[in-house]
């Protein structure tokens, strides 16, 4: 019988960035495809721009960053029924996340897409792989809004958000 391992504790740092998955905010440089039913000319694809905001027609630049999807949407929502649609139906994805950028000991550092479920394994074999030097038993990431970066274990499941910056460290030998 296979047994459950149970659930990281809400204290760990994998508890702690598994959660900010459950809630993505939206930052600057996202591109998000906004769907207004019955509007074609207000529908399409916008990028959130440094100063985290999206423009819209009609309504002119929305609050995007720092704003999960759903609130974004509602924003939008609200904004074109103020003064514009009567009732409108809007619907929001993201179609791009901002890039992560990786360094340290690996091959190729620096800026890279993100998709979805990106691990730090596939951050590092993105980058060309591990240099020689490597410490492959932890990892230290720095999220977009953190001061400071952590150190956690470099295991399959360490997940890498949009914006992250992903340091690698020297093992001693």
């Amino acid at each position: 019988m296979a047994s459950i391992a149970p659930p990281p504790s809400a204290s760990s740092p994998d508890a702690a960035r598994d959660n900010q998955f459950d809630e993505y905010k939206l930052g600057a440089g996202d591109k998000v495809r906004v769907n207004v039913y019955g509007e074609d000319t207000l529908s399409g694809e916008f990028l959130v721009s440094g100063e985290g905001k999206v423009s819209m027609p009609l309504v002119g630049d929305v609050q995007a960053a720092g704003l999960t999807v759903n609130a974004f949407q509602e924003e939008l929502r609200q904004a074109l029924a103020h003064d514009y649609l009567k009732n409108p139906k809007v619907s929001v994805e993201v179609v791009n996340y901002r890039p992560f950028y990786i360094l340290g000991e690996v091959t190729k550092p620096g800026e890279y897409p993100y998709t979805n479920g990106l691990t730090v394994f596939n951050a590092v074999a993105t980058a060309g792989g591990f240099t020689y030097r490597a410490n492959q038993g932890r990892v230290f990431i720095r999220g977009k809004s953190d001061t400071r970066e952590h150190s956690v274990p470099l295991t399959g499941t360490t997940l890498v958000a949009p914006g992250d910056t992903i340091r690698i460290g020297e093992r001693l030998f």
